[in-house]
């Protein structure tokens, strides 16, 4: 992969050094420990729209590593060997990811709060939003409020047939081999963020994006998954989960998860087993969230394009 002409400027650099200098001040007034974990793992992500770079060690007969797609198992085992508050300023990477908004590898600020309700996590990130971007009160509005409102649809009880109809009237779809959760979020990317105000609090997404967050009834007694996103001048910013701490569960995810790739035709990947031992140690209740710094920094200097904010991003 080339490797894409410098754009940054001075001030961006200045800018990036900036935020990371008022990131971490906000976490050491809130008493939130700053860790490090490791890129390189020999597990990885199961997600079917995540994948991993793999590493080959120059041996041969060794066994494969991955770059990490985000900080998040690891510092789930330091949340279950009794860390408490912690955050992180890491390095990330997915293959395949190259768009306006997508560099292969770009830099996240995640952080748990052992305690916290999803609830006391947005108005958290809503703090450090209004304290990067002067963005104060955000709006929150549920997943089906915004399905329902915008395409007169409701994402947690349509059936698939009729979602891909509905589907096939209002976008291009161009693949056949699709699920619910693939139409719901061609439908969300194409027709609903346009339409997003310049900040939001998206919340309540379908059981089946429920991904490492709990799932619980909804006012109207749906299960749905307890997670948000925030979106910031059209774009996803923060991905925010009520944590899901049973082990049992988390596994059986996973192997829904590895069925699905093999349906797809996707490289199989070894589970983490030993963030599965963390939470059957005992993983404490939480919230956490990831915050992708390289968007905020778009946000802030008004760039279209995640190359103006990356010093020697990937073509």
């Amino acid at each position: 992969m080339a490797e894409r002409k410098h754009h940054s400027l001075p001030g961006s650099l200045k800018l990036r050094a900036s935020v990371l200098a008022e990131v971490r001040r906000f976490f050491a007034e809130r008493e939130v420990m700053e860790v490090e974990t490791p890129l390189l793992r020999t597990s990885t992500v199961t997600d079917v729209h995540l994948q991993s770079f793999e590493v080959r060690m120059h041996d041969p007969s060794q066994y494969p590593l991955f770059l990490q797609t985000s900080p998040e198992y690891a510092m789930k085992r330091l949340l279950a060997a009794g860390s408490g508050p912690i955050y992180q300023i890491a390095k990330a990477f997915r293959a395949g990811e190259r768009s306006r908004l997508h560099n292969p590898e770009f830099t996240l600020i995640e952080w748990y709060r052992p305690g916290f309700s999803l609830t006391d996590l947005m108005d958290e990130v809503e703090q450090l939003t209004a304290r990067l971007l002067c963005r104060q009160k955000i709006p929150r509005v549920t997943y089906g409020e915004l399905f329902r409102t915008h395409l007169n649809l409701d994402p947690h009880t349509i059936a698939l047939e009729e979602l891909k109809q509905r589907s096939d009237e209002l976008i291009d779809v161009r693949s056949a081999d699709l699920d619910a959760t693939d139409y719901l979020q061609l439908l969300m990317g194409q027709k609903i963020e346009p339409s997003l105000p310049d900040s939001c609090f998206v919340y309540e997404y379908p059981e089946a994006q429920a991904a490492l967050s709990v799932v619980a009834p909804d006012a109207e007694g749906i299960p749905v998954a307890q997670r948000f996103e925030l979106y910031v001048d059209g774009m996803e910013l923060a991905n925010g989960y009520f944590e899901l701490t049973d082990a049992a569960e988390q596994r059986a995810r996973f192997e829904r998860d590895l069925v699905r790739r093999q349906q797809l035709g996707l490289p199989a990947v070894p589970v983490d087993e030993e963030l599965l031992a963390a939470m059957e140690a005992g993983l404490p209740s939480c919230a956490g969230v990831a915050l992708g710094l390289d968007r905020l920094l778009m946000a802030l200097g008004q760039n279209r394009d995640i190359c103006g904010v990356i010093s020697y991003p990937l073509g």
